[in-house]
């Protein structure tokens, strides 16, 4: 069954076409269509269901052979909407995209990673019958594309795994009015109770009204109308007005947060003169995140916390889940096990994680897939990524930090090398001029340059029969300076970078391997090849890392297996492997220390590079 709900959640119109399902498919490897005219005519030899790649099962190929250039195809009819704008989205394909609609070519994208569209309105009559055809190319071996975990060798192996080539996020038929609301941004502000919202007007004509009408639990809070005079507006609401308390701290009725994940419904209505009226259903969480004394804050209050790493991908689907309950599940069994939050991995999550995300109250980080190397084509790559990716994600009141560098990937030489850390700086610097709403880390794990958050990744922590390991890794976790002092891998900062009082948390650690089914199968950075030993091993390092500190917020590695990756603590087909409420209760060791141990003002001193020898 492919997948059905609508595709983008936060900004939902009930006029649309979904078209996923059956399509015409086939393999191009002498990538002879475009020669061949393959838009006009071909027979396409071979069926897949959309949004699933070709190398899965769901696809109904499954077929994990190296194809770089894929080509689909499917009839569809619009029924109705004579006088509206009809866009086709297309939700991800993975890496570069042209699309013709009945032999024309209408457009190009490149990245595998984002949502894109084109207005068709001008190629479709209601009631015929159009023919849609998409090229997805996909070369596998160069590493200057974003790839992520996805291998570049031709084979799943250690922490590299299966490829997705072209249509992985459902593909959508949207209609609407010609004068209508192209874009909506929400920016909260808690100590003023306000939501400013900006929006953007397509096809914009004088006397257009703009209504937003905004509930919260089903009472209307405000309903509000603008006449712009051009096609942006700007708006500024108070929603919380008596709500909001003295010092800063604020009514959790009515704030987002993992513990009460309140959203504010708004509708809106948009109007041109002698026009059909545009209805969207949106909705948006009043959520602030903030540094101070070492600390992160949320909506004003020191925050610890509690994510598990999340890779998002399934055995039947890959990066596709196979249906809109799988990231439901995800979150409610991380919530189980005592988690609030996700790092969502070397991926830009679907929309409707994120959604789920913003409904059930689970914090997660955004990060993007890396390429391998350091080049101008992958540097220019991953810059268009980001300005795609906050663009479709910005209003999401789940994400709370940006991570677009990883361990050093696509920046192998930062620690010392100049231009890759300018590289660091302009995406820090970028993102933050495009979102002021956030925290952004420059480089997860180690080598960072200017960042919100110190983040540190140590698996140093032994095996179970190692205790001079063990209190080495508890004792090098115990304080902000051994931390620093104390790398597992590269330096904390590159060179001429140091610490500057940042909240330190600890974003990779754990890993305990432990097949469930098959216990000598498997890659772990450690091992358990029972329950008992599983759930030893687990309260054995957290109980190393629960004493620190130092540390306001820690990520375990990870929250599922992914193929031969066994670290997860659900199976690859998300069954625990162990009670959640046990691992609940060990997490629970975390809340304890840091109300326990309150983060005291910070002072650094701008030589810890320079004495660290």
């Amino acid at each position: 069954m492919y997948r059905t709900e609508y595709p983008e959640p936060q900004f939902q119109r009930e006029l649309w076409m979904n078209l996923n399902g059956t399509w015409q498919f086939a393999f191009d490897d002498k990538d002879l269509g475009i020669k061949e005219s393959w838009y006009q005519q071909h027979d396409f030899e071979k069926k897949i269901e959309v949004p699933f790649v070709y190398q899965t099962k769901l696809s109904g190929i499954d077929d994990q052979s190296e194809h770089g250039i894929v080509w689909y195809q499917r009839h569809f009819t619009v029924e109705e909407a004579e006088d509206f704008s009809k866009i086709l989205h297309f939700g991800a394909v993975d890496f570069e995209t042209d699309v013709w609609l009945d032999a024309q070519h209408i457009g190009k994208h490149l990245g595998g990673h984002t949502s894109f569209s084109f207005d068709i309105t001008d190629y479709v009559s209601v009631g015929e019958e159009h023919v849609l055809t998409v090229r997805a190319k996909d070369p596998i071996r160069d590493e200057e594309l974003t790839r992520g975990k996805q291998n570049w060798t031709g084979e799943s192996a250690g922490i590299w795994y299966t490829n997705t080539t072209g249509i992985w996020q459902t593909v959508w038929l949207e209609m609407k009015p010609l004068t209508n609301l192209a874009s909506i941004k929400y920016v909260t502000d808690i100590d003023k109770g306000n939501v400013n919202m900006t929006g953007e007007i397509a096809n914009f004509l004088p006397g257009t009204e703009v209504v937003a009408d905004i509930k919260f639990k089903g009472e209307q809070l405000a309903k509000v109308a603008i006449y712009p005079e051009e096609g942006s507006f700007e708006l500024s609401v108070n929603v919380l007005g008596k709500h909001i308390f003295r010092m800063g701290y604020h009514n959790e009725g009515w704030m987002w947060s993992p513990e009460h994940p309140n959203l504010f419904t708004v509708n809106f209505q948009t109007t041109a003169p002698g026009a059909k009226t545009d209805q969207v259903a949106s909705y948006f969480g009043m959520r602030k995140i903030h540094t101070s004394k070492g600390m992160v804050y949320l909506n004003n209050r020191p925050y610890y916390q509690k994510l598990v790493l999340d890779q998002g991908y399934w055995p039947e689907g890959l990066l596709t889940a196979p249906n809109d309950e799988a990231f439901k599940k995800d979150i409610t069994l991380a919530k189980e096990m005592g988690f609030n939050g996700a790092r969502l991995h070397q991926k830009v999550e679907d929309p409707r994680f994120l959604y789920w995300a913003d409904q059930l109250g689970f914090i997660t980080w955004g990060e993007c897939a890396a390429a391998p190397v350091f080049t101008p084509k992958a540097e220019t790559t991953l810059y268009q990524e980001w300005l795609e990716i906050i663009e479709r994600d910005y209003n999401h009141p789940s994400i709370v930090t940006w991570v677009p560098i990883n361990e050093s990937w696509g920046v192998p030489h930062v620690h010392i090398d100049r231009q890759q850390q300018h590289f660091t700086q302009a995406l820090y610097h970028m993102i933050h001029s495009l979102d002021t709403t956030r925290l952004v880390q420059s480089n997860d794990g180690w080598a960072q340059t200017e960042t919100d958050i110190c983040a540190v990744h140590n698996y140093a922590h032994g095996t179970k029969d190692d205790l001079e390991t063990y209190n080495y890794y508890a004792e090098t976790l115990s304080s902000w300076e051994k931390i620093i002092r104390n790398p597992p891998v590269w330096d904390i900062f590159a060179d001429g970078f140091s610490y500057k009082g940042q909240p330190i948390l600890l974003t990779e650690f754990g890993g305990i391997g432990y097949n469930k089914h098959t216990p000598s199968e498997g890659w772990g950075y450690t091992g358990a090849k029972s329950d008992e030993e599983f759930v030893s091993e687990y309260q054995r390092i957290i109980s190393a890392v629960s004493q620190s500190h130092c540390l306001y917020g820690i990520v375990y590695t990870q929250l599922a297996d992914t193929e031969q990756e066994v670290n997860g603590l659900l199976t690859v087909n998300r069954e625990p492997k162990v009670d959640p409420k046990i691992i609940k209760k060990a997490n629970d060791f975390f809340i304890r220390s840091f109300v326990e141990t309150p983060q005291k003002d910070v002072e650094i001193v701008d030589v810890l590079d320079d004495n660290l020898d």
